[in-house]
């Protein structure tokens, strides 16, 4: 497996800088000595107060200032979209963070290298995502040609050929204009092939998925596209399919002998992390590991014995996974998990952007949604998409 490049990131504190009004001297008397004094040391001063260097603003603040707080809130939503008129509607109306080719898309938007027009769109730039496992999770490979499962890849080929094939597909889905890929599935399981995890998964040996999935992260690194690792905490023994109901994973302590032993040895800054619909005993205290802000603190302090994690984290779909919405409408689903501290909150269609937004607006005013919050989260993605560099 290849080398892992790593991104530094650097987040500069701000300085205050203090500065010190003149005295009032418009009263004092020019024919005594002592009054000269006084005024020529108060001027002194303040001539001293008006050279001090200004204090350089913050990583990211003047990005922040050229956004209003809806404009902000919007950069933390990756959407569905059927089409190239659709997802740009939703740009150019919205000015929104991301979008999903899904397997409901038309299939011209990508055939017809649309999605650039798109993104061309977007004041700052669009992160476009899509989920390309291979296997039976593609959304290209009826125009690129299929690749393997991830378990049939561990059975048949190497880890340097994992690297090689990832690198391809990478390149291919950079062409088209993709940024993001919700890949790989570093689940540790040994489901049946057709489960829901199942072949997506490389293998039940935590040791093996390390190896194949970060050689296919590694790939799509160097093509210059965003790997995914997903569903954390572990999603490869959990008790069922979010997509059809609630889902509840192995305790924590149980997690972090197998299922957590991939994140632990591949996070790091330039991945980001997709979480599960996961209810873990010992974590989450019955919220599914999207919307729960004691999943997001495990991931982000690395306190399972991973490094600590400032990358993007992800939600799974919140709008088509009954896990989700059997309890939570759309809007109440992207606060939860926003507030949770995620940064980029997925769902299938773009019909609910202003609604959501409008939503999320009303949290911010009343102080559940932070501002502090939404501001740390617009940071994380800019710089993800390359709009900062610090």
């Amino acid at each position: 497996m290849r080398t892992r490049h790593t991104l530094a990131v650097v987040l500069t504190a701000a300085l205050a800088a203090a500065g010190c009004g003149a005295n009032d001297t418009s009263d004092v008397s020019t024919t005594t000595g002592a009054d000269d004094t006084a005024t020529s040391e108060s001027r002194t001063a303040t001539s001293s107060t008006e050279t001090l260097p200004t204090a350089p603003p913050a990583c990211g603040d003047d990005l922040l200032a050229s956004l209003t707080g809806r404009q902000k809130l919007a950069q933390l939503l990756n959407v569905g979209v059927t089409g190239a008129d659709d997802a740009l509607a939703a740009v150019q109306s919205e000015q929104i963070g991301g979008i999903f080719i899904g397997s409901w898309t038309d299939p011209a938007m990508l055939a017809e290298r649309q999605v650039q027009g798109v993104a061309a769109q977007s004041t700052l730039p669009l992160m476009v995502t899509i989920d390309e496992e291979g296997g039976r999770v593609s959304r290209v490979g009826a125009l690129l040609g299929p690749d393997p499962s991830a378990r049939v890849t561990a059975e048949t080929m190497t880890v340097e050929q994992t690297y090689q094939m990832a690198l391809e597909r990478g390149r291919e889905l950079r062409e088209l204009g993709i940024t993001v890929n919700f890949a790989p599935d570093v689940d540790v399981s040994s489901q049946p092939d057709d489960s829901v995890i199942g072949d997506r998964s490389y293998s039940s040996d935590p040791q093996v998925v390390v190896e194949y999935a970060g050689a296919y992260a590694q790939g799509l690194r160097d093509a210059g596209i965003m790997p995914v690792l997903k569903h954390f905490p572990g999603h490869g023994s959990a008790s069922g399919d979010s997509h059809t109901g609630a889902v509840t994973a192995p305790p924590l302590e149980q997690l972090e002998q197998s299922d957590l032993v991939p994140y632990r040895a591949l996070v790091s800054p330039d991945v980001a992390v997709m979480l599960g619909h996961l209810d873990v005993p010992g974590l989450t205290g019955g919220l599914p590991a999207s919307i729960s802000p004691e999943a997001v603190e495990l991931l982000r302090s690395g306190s399972y014995g991973a490094p600590e994690f400032d990358g993007v984290i992800f939600t799974d779909d919140l709008s088509g996974m009954r896990a989700i919405t059997d309890t939570y409408g759309i809007t109440e689903a992207v606060e939860a998990a926003l507030v949770a501290g995620v940064d980029q909150a997925l769902w299938l269609t773009t019909d609910e952007v202003p609604e959501v937004l409008d939503h999320l607006e009303g949290a911010v005013a009343s102080g559940e949604l932070p501002q502090s919050r939404v501001d740390d989260a617009v940071r994380t993605v800019a710089r993800a998409k390359g709009a900062l560099d610090c």
